[in-house]
């Protein structure tokens, strides 16, 4: 099975220097979605205040097969 990485950048980078084998490019698309949302999950409030994100998924011989980008901006007040 192809062995998938998932690292994020937001203002720092963050490498996934274990992966994770998957039976292909479609678990990987699962694998990030959910990834990136326990990621979120866990940053609450913090998501709200800090710089863009967004997370590269790689195969094993380092090539980006996925990129999901991920930005927050607060318009309360503002006129829809």
């Amino acid at each position: 099975m192809p062995r998938y990485f998932f690292h994020t950048f937001n203002g720092s980078a963050y490498s996934d220097t274990e992966g994770g084998e998957l039976a292909g490019l479609e678990e990987a698309y699962r694998e990030a979605v959910q990834t990136a949302g326990e990621i979120l999950q866990g940053d609450g409030v913090d998501f709200w205040t800090g710089s863009d994100w967004h997370m590269e998924v790689t195969d094993a011989a380092g090539k980006v097969v996925l990129r999901l980008r991920f930005s927050s901006e607060e318009l309360m007040g503002e006129a829809p």
